[in-house]
């Protein structure tokens, strides 16, 4: 398949398995959830978000293999791609030995940490979850690097098939091990054994069909100097985003103890879908754009791209972000229960914020391909540590809402006021006009939200009928408003050309 059309089809795989994985959450995750309980839910997440600061431990390189694949392709260098990859798997390979040994010192300790929150058996169960979890790590980081490889090769129809699999055997195989009584420390075992099992896959896909050879011989580690420039604001970016998603459920296991952190993790679930559907599109542009830069590209021609990304970006966004504040509340209460209440306004204190930086995630690939990433990493950096800072004592006074105002003012400061600024100055995007596109986009998005806002308030419904009648009406108007007041020529024709071929492949 052309490289144009893996990149278009993987696209919409990307939407696929999201839609998809989301339909299997809302059926699957109530059901887990009751037969967890909350205790045992909230174990689970937090002990993932603890074992989720060893894997910043990859440093970033998985994104350096991409890069540096595409430009060693770009420039038809099959021996330096060869012996790139013998360089990673070895670097990795020390990094697993890290992983190995750091979560080792953090298992034996964690009684240290959540003695004053958890119970003697909560205790006792988090170290094997967590024991296990350290080692489905360490087999991920020198192994982990063959999906890296199908990425920069441009193979996107494949990881994402992979990945719609792997969705629809999660739930087939982890129900039948909770209506058996097992619990957390079942899960853990199943989420490990099927990560080894796609890694396998994605091995045999490399050497198989892509062909690729990995030498030790000749590793070029004169370049890591080069690589460790670009890799190490990586592993920034990677520490921030776990400080981001993790450390508030890190706080709350410390000071309020499982339950606290069953309620954010729902919130938590909310909000990862909702970056998903972001990241979908931008996620495929890296191999693309580092081609763009190295031919010489103009700024203007970047520029265009981050403006058109963004308003698709936008429209997929604010319909996400509209629909789950008109609807959210119900539908947490329905799928999660009414003891999840409190996650509706946890998910929308974050998501309000964070739909800024999602319409602008083609950005960071921007400043990954043009290797002028550092400067977002620091800020982000310093706004993280305050984002700890202040989660700390909110968190004590408020809970759950305390920590995600926290890391929604800190969103504001770095996320959207000074890294636009950045964009605007350093990289030449031309910020002015791409807000001047979202604020026209947004009227169509503020009047069906309003419009049906005041219907649903006058139909007094409730329970599941609220969400279903409430969310119809809202999708009617949104796309009516959109197709006439926010699309333009250039996203009609997309979206019936999209259409179009999903008509004639149903046909044949």
């Amino acid at each position: 398949m052309r490289k144009d059309g893996q990149l278009k089809l993987g696209v919409i795989l990307s939407y696929v398995s999201l839609g998809l994985g989301n339909i299997i959450s809302i059926l699957y995750t109530p059901i887990m959830l009751r037969l967890l309980g909350q205790s045992e839910y909230g174990l689970f997440n937090l002990s993932n978000s603890i074992i989720g600061y060893l894997g910043v431990l990859d440093f970033g390189i998985g994104n350096t293999v991409v890069r540096y694949t595409a430009k060693y392709k770009t420039l038809n260098d099959k021996e330096g791609e060869s012996s790139l990859y013998g360089m990673f798997i070895v670097i990795y390979s020390i990094l697993a030995g890290i992983v190995l040994i750091a979560g080792s010192v953090l298992v034996v300790n964690a009684h240290l940490i959540f003695s004053n929150s958890l119970t003697a058996d909560e205790l006792s169960k988090i170290k094997i979850m967590m024991g296990l979890m350290v080692l489905n790590l360490a087999i991920s980081f020198p192994l982990g690097i063959f999906g890296s490889i199908i990425v920069a090769h441009e193979q996107f129809v494949f990881p994402k098939i992979m990945t719609i699999i792997r969705q629809i055997m999660n739930p087939f195989i982890m129900l039948p091990v909770l209506l058996m009584g097992y619990k957390s420390v079942a899960m853990t075992l199943v989420t490990t054994t099927l990560n080894v099992v796609f890694i396998l896959v994605n091995m045999y896909y490399c050497f198989k069909v892509l062909k690729i050879k990995i030498s030790f011989n000749h590793m070029r580690f004169t370049v890591l100097k080069e690589m460790g420039g670009y890799s190490f604001y990586i592993f920034l970016n990677m520490i921030i985003d776990q400080i981001y998603w993790s450390t508030d459920q890190f706080i709350l296991g410390s000071v309020s103890g499982s339950i606290s952190v069953a309620v954010y993790s729902i919130a938590s679930v909310l909000n990862s879908y909702y970056m998903n559907f972001s990241t979908a599109i931008s996620g495929v542009f890296l191999p693309k754009l580092t081609r763009m830069i190295t031919n010489g590209v103009s700024d203007g021609e970047i520029s265009n791209l981050f403006i058109r990304v963004g308003r698709i970006q936008f429209m997929i966004m604010s319909f996400i972000l509209s629909g789950f504040i008109l609807v959210g509340r119900q539908f947490i209460a329905l799928w999660a229960g009414e003891d999840y209440e409190i996650s509706y306004f946890i998910a929308v204190i974050t998501m309000l914020p964070l739909t800024i930086p999602l319409i602008q995630t083609i950005g960071i690939t921007i400043l990954q391909a043009k290797n002028m990433h550092k400067f977002r990493s620091v800020v982000y950096l310093a706004i993280a540590i305050v984002n700890v800072i202040t989660s700390i004592p909110l968190a004590k006074a408020y809970g759950g809402i305390g920590c995600a105002l926290a890391t929604g003012i800190s969103m504001v400061i770095g996320h959207i006021i000074i890294m636009n600024i950045y964009y605007y100055k350093r990289v030449h995007i031309n910020i002015p006009n791409f807000w001047m596109e979202i604020l026209k986009m947004s009227l169509p998005v503020l009047i069906s939200l309003s419009i049906t806002y005041i219907i649903s308030s006058q139909m007094l419904l409730q329970g599941i009928l609220e969400v279903l009648v409430t969310g119809i009406l809202f999708s009617v108007l949104f796309i009516l408003f959109m197709w006439i007041m926010g699309m333009n020529r250039l996203e009609k024709d997309l979206l019936i050309g999209l259409i179009v071929n999903i008509k004639n492949k149903l046909k044949v």
